[in-house]
């Protein structure tokens, strides 16, 4: 039986950020082709008024591993190679713009994760 287009909605919205990078990792490996752009989930709930339901997310320090921050940055934010160095090249550098706290979080700790240290505003 095939899945309808709202039956995968339905599963992609259940999903987390770091499991829909792998989903698109594995598509664009089956397929071989090339995702432009980054996944994001709207959160199902509403939202509360504990503070801004956006940020900035800004990279302050690369850490000891630049190399890996790059192609994670590049990864995150769907740019070339050289646009991701020019983001870490000149610090403190916004590396997205209004993400929704909860993506941002998951992308924070991504690249805390890799050492770098990261600021949401």
């Amino acid at each position: 039986m095939a899945l309808s287009k709202d039956d995968i909605i339905k599963a992609l919205e259940g999903m987390k950020l770091a499991e829909l990078n792998e989903l698109v990792k594995a598509i664009e490996d089956h397929f071989g082709i090339i995702a432009a752009a980054t996944v994001a989930v709207a959160p199902a709930d509403g939202g509360t008024d504990e503070g801004p339901s956006e940020v900035n997310i800004v990279l302050t320090d690369p850490g000891p591993s630049k190399i890996a921050i790059i192609k994670l940055i590049k990864e995150i934010t769907g740019k070339e190679l050289m646009a991701a160095k020019a983001i870490v090249d000149k610090l403190p550098a916004v590396i997205k713009e209004k993400v929704k706290v909860e993506e941002a979080e998951e992308i924070k700790g991504q690249l805390v994760a890799a050492g770098a240290t990261v600021e949401l505003k």
